[in-house]
């Protein structure tokens, strides 16, 4: 028998069940992501929280076997009466679980931030949760991102809002369903005037939800991010509907990626998306009447001079289109990641932006896959590189883009050992197409010893020699690298 002398303390207990897990103890910050908890790993655990009093963070996400044990656990959440954050991301929850996260709400009331998501059996069960929040929660943030929520899930999280006023950030992506009770949940945002991000990406909004929240955007003038991309129905819907937009004037990321906005729309934006002064991210992607249409929004973009990124890629721009996005670029001085991907009208026009990436001298992120790029294009990136511009490039996508010669991409290799920062190139081809890598292949490779930020490197349906492809397997061994060849 051991004699109580003897034991292990319960701090002796908590490292060596952290030492077990591979992970570093922390008597603040339980971190336990991916770690293949077993079901007694944590009723272990639970038994260990009386002896972490300071504890104010624990992360068990991306564990499935939480999932159905989760009230061993909560029973003992009075021991941490100080946890301000707890992370259950893809924990296979069940309904017994929510219950027992909901009792426990009751106790843990200086919790802070809650995600759940990814738990897809909590669709249908939320009231379960969120009835027992108390008034005056001090929960700021929320995500439920893709846990195959309802309508009636959109109806408690719409009363939740009475009683969760210190809310800052809101994300209900990726659940279909919700939208048909977003004018619900887009009443009762006004009790959260503090709201800083509301994500509502793929939620199955419609012409009517977006009209609803439209006007709930007035009550929100604290918000720094609203995404609703991907909501395919709401295409058509913004000319009745963003009577409110142009007061965010804090907001700073707006993302309306694929939401089949009409030219009619169009006309509306143009004008209202010139008017959010603080805008620094703006997502026009897979919108193809972005490029279409009459009315002169890329030409407007002069106007937000704080813009840092702008991606507007498979957007049909045309000829003119692109020459009004180079002219407003001239007045974006901030600009570090332009995405112009799957517009062919690109190609052979590249020296439209050339004014504007000489000036761009923040740049860090420029994508060009799949439009239609051709040898001067690359002799155009490449005289800018050797005089001194993009000297900050981190991240260069020109994959897909088939119709660039050998030639072309022997003078681009050899003038690529400037950019020293960067780290991601792709020169992949189409995926219906493939080619033999030829003589540039010995010029990519010297340039390479000369990036030393380089880890990833795209070169996809290129066919190698043999020769070649012991020079690139032995590349990394040969300088000590640890780049990554797909």
């Amino acid at each position: 028998l051991i004699s109580e002398a003897e034991s292990p303390s319960g701090e002796q207990r908590f490292n060596q069940f952290m030492q077990k897990l591979g992970k570093k103890p922390n008597s603040k910050n339980l971190d336990l992501n991916n770690c293949a908890l077993s079901a007694a790993d944590v009723t272990e655990l639970a038994a260990l929280l009386p002896f972490l009093p300071k504890l104010q963070e624990i992360s068990l996400s991306w564990n499935g076997c939480v999932g159905g044990t989760l009230k061993a656990l909560t029973v003992h959440l009075h021991h941490v009466n100080l946890l301000k954050v707890l992370r259950l991301n893809n924990c296979r929850l069940t309904a017994e679980d929510v219950t027992s996260l909901g009792e426990a709400f009751e106790i843990v009331t200086q919790l802070e931030e809650l995600d759940l998501s990814w738990n897809s059996n909590i669709g249908g069960k939320l009231s379960l949760l969120t009835k027992k929040l108390q008034k005056g929660c001090k929960i700021r943030l929320l995500k439920i991102t893709d846990c195959n929520l309802t309508a009636k899930d959109g109806e408690s999280l719409a009363e939740i809002l009475n009683v969760i006023p210190n809310l800052e950030v809101l994300d209900l992506s990726i659940n279909k369903h919700i939208g048909c009770s977003m004018k619900v949940i887009a009443q009762d945002l006004k009790n959260v005037p503090g709201l800083k991000e509301l994500n509502l990406h793929m939620c199955g909004l419609t012409q009517d939800s977006l009209q609803g929240l439209d006007t709930a955007l007035q009550h929100l003038a604290e918000l720094r991010k609203l995404d609703i991309s991907c909501n395919k129905e709401i295409g058509g819907g913004f000319k009745d509907s963003t009577a409110h937009l142009a007061s965010l004037k804090k907001l700073e990321v707006l993302d309306l990626h694929q939401c089949c906005v009409t030219e009619e729309d169009m006309t509306i934006l143009s004008q209202e998306i010139p008017l959010l002064s603080s805008l620094q991210e703006l997502n026009l992607s897979s919108n193809k009447n972005v490029g279409v249409s009459s009315d002169p929004l890329l030409g407007r973009l002069r106007f937000l001079p704080k813009l840092k990124s702008v991606a507007i890629s498979n957007c049909g721009l045309s000829k003119e289109s692109f020459s009004s996005l180079a002219e407003a670029a001239l007045h974006l001085p901030e600009l570090e990641i332009l995405d112009l991907s799957w517009n062919k009208c690109v190609g052979g026009n590249l020296k439209l932006l050339l004014g504007a990436l000489k000036l761009a001298t923040e740049i860090q992120v420029l994508r060009l896959s799949s439009c239609n790029l051709v040898a001067e294009d690359l002799a155009l990136l490449t005289l800018l590189t050797q005089n001194g511009h993009l000297a900050r490039l981190r991240k260069l996508d020109l994959s897909y883009n088939n119709n660039i010669s050998d030639e072309g991409w022997v003078v681009f290799c050899q003038g690529l050992a400037v950019v020293k920062e960067l780290s991601e190139l792709d020169v992949s081809l189409r995926p219906s197409s493939c080619r033999d890598c030829g003589m540039w292949f010995s010029e990519l490779l010297a340039a390479l010893t000369k990036l030393p930020a380089l880890a990833e490197l795209g070169m996809q349906r290129w066919v190698l020699s043999e020769s070649q492809r012991k020079r690139l397997e032995s590349f990394n061994q040969d300088h000590k690298r640890k780049i990554r060849f797909d």
